[in-house]
């Protein structure tokens, strides 16, 4: 079975967390208690999270992967330029209505990381275990202009491309060059469907996400990993953001940037789905 067809096991789910906006999402799982919550990155969705959904099955885990706001079935956030504090309230605001009240493994994946280290700083006692794949450390504390130029030439390939465009041409560098076109294939649909405006909203996140001044104030046990082959967010940086938490770097292997699905058994033993 296919990524692309593993999906059709996990609906999107959504529910009206306080404030009245919309958080669509997958799980699986047969825990009563919630014990992961997983974030994806910029140019993916909740499916991006498939192989650890499929490791949940038949487990006493209950496994949550969302859309962030402004992907899938999830409305936006209110803020033109949104700080990571506008997604770390959204998910405690779902994580609220959903009933959730026991600490999580929360994992960030690439942008997803911005977003997941806020919210532990925002709620250190709703926070187990605090997992950063792949993280993108932002542009927050680079030079204005080289934040800035960032910032343009992200949203100018979505608006030359659009999103399927952008897909096909982007797609295969999230994964290694021998990856199998399986992986393509699935990283290109869920890149191919995001929703411009709030991946303007994620990218702007990004232009001004400091990951390493929130690491700072993050008070649970934390676990940085990345590929060796990731050409994005690549090893050198993936190691500064793990010496920024004072933990030691985990080689996923010879994997690239969407290591959830390329490298499910290591990412799946090092969130303790196996």
């Amino acid at each position: 079975m296919t990524p692309l067809e593993a999906l059709a096991l996990y609906p999107l789910r959504s529910t009206v967390p306080a404030g009245g906006a919309r958080v669509s999402h997958r799980e699986a799982g047969s825990a009563e208690a919630v014990t992961h919550v997983l974030l994806h990155g910029i140019g993916s969705a909740s499916g991006s999270w498939v192989r650890q959904l499929n490791a949940a099955v038949g487990t006493p885990l209950r496994v949550l992967a969302w859309d962030a706001p402004g992907y899938g079935g999830s409305d936006p956030v209110k803020a033109d330029w949104p700080r990571a504090d506008d997604y770390a309230e959204r998910l405690w605001a779902w994580l609220d209505a959903l009933g959730v009240r026991t600490p999580v493994t929360l994992v960030g994946h690439s942008l997803g990381a911005l977003m997941a280290a806020r919210a532990a700083v925002l709620a250190p006692p709703r926070v187990q275990r605090l997992v950063l794949l792949s993280p993108a450390a932002g542009y927050g504390d680079a030079e204005p202009a080289v934040r800035e130029q960032k910032l343009r030439d992200r949203l100018a390939t979505l608006e030359r491309l659009g999103p399927q465009g952008m897909a096909q041409a982007r797609g295969a560098a999230m994964l290694s060059p021998g990856a199998p076109a399986e992986l393509v294939e699935a990283v290109q649909d869920s890149m191919s469907q995001v929703i411009p405006a709030g991946y303007t909203q994620a990218a702007r996140l990004l232009a001004h996400g400091t990951l390493v001044t929130d690491l700072a104030r993050v008070k649970c046990p934390v676990a940085v990993a990345s590929g060796s082959a990731d050409g994005i967010t690549t090893p050198a940086s993936c190691q500064a953001v793990a010496q920024a938490a004072s933990v030691a770097w985990n080689d996923l292997g010879s994997v690239g940037h969407a290591c959830p699905l390329e490298a499910p058994g290591a990412v799946n033993a090092l969130l303790g789905l196996n």
